[in-house]
C-alpha cells in the first residue's frame, strides 16, 4: 500500500505472481484484513491436431543397452542433416495407427509442416512436424519407444 489512495500493493500482486511461476500453482490467494488478492493463471495449451488411436498391445521388453545409447553416442554416427528432437516426454508413434503405413521412411522427400511421427503425451496426440523439406536420413526411433524431451528422433537433410 504505497501512497493511501491505491488499496493494491502492486509489490505483493507481483510477489505472489512468481510465487505461482516458482510451484508451478494455477491460483495462490492472500488476506490482510479487509484487503483479499487471489492471483492466478489460466494455461493455455497450444492448438493441436488430434488423432485417436485405437488402444496399443502391451509395451515391448526392455530394449537392450546398445539400443538404448545416450544422445551423444547416436550423435557420432548420424547422417548429415538436420536433427529432429523430441519436443516433450511421452511415447512416439511412427504410423497414425497400429498396422498403418508409417509417416516417414528413410529416403522420403518431407515438405514443411508434414507429420513425421505423433508423441503421445497425456492421452493427447501431438504431431511432430518437419521443420524443413527435404529427404529423410535417419529414423531414430521404434515405433510404442518412450522418448524424453530432446531425445533425437530423425534426420533430415
Amino acid at each position: 500500500m504505497s501512497d493511501g489512495s491505491d488499496p493494491i500493493d502492486t509489490r505483493l500482486v507481483r510477489r505472489l505472481a512468481g510465487i505461482l511461476n516458482d510451484t508451478g500453482l494455477s491460483e495462490i490467494e492472500v488476506e490482510r484484513g479487509d484487503l483479499k488478492i487471489r492471483v492466478s493463471r489460466t494455461l493455455v495449451a497450444a492448438p493441436v491436431a488430434v488423432q485417436a488411436m485405437p488402444p496399443m498391445a502391451a509395451p515391448a521388453p526392455a530394449a537392450t543397452p546398445a539400443a538404448a545409447a545416450p544422445p551423444e553416442a547416436v550423435g557420432e554416427t548420424l547422417p548429415p542433416g538436420e536433427l529432429i528432437k523430441s519436443p516433450m516426454v511421452g511415447t512416439v508413434y511412427l504410423a497414425p495407427q497400429p498396422g498403418a503405413n508409417p509417416f516417414i521412411k528413410v529416403g522420403d522427400t518431407v515438405t514443411q509442416g508434414q507429420t513425421l511421427l505423433i508423441i503421445e503425451a497425456m492421452k493427447t496426440m501431438n504431431p511432430i512436424p518437419a521443420p524443413k523439406a527435404g529427404v529423410v536420413r535417419a529414423v531414430l526411433a521404434e515405433d510404442g519407444q518412450p522418448v524424453e524431451f530432446g531425445e533425437p528422433l530423425a534426420v533430415i537433410e
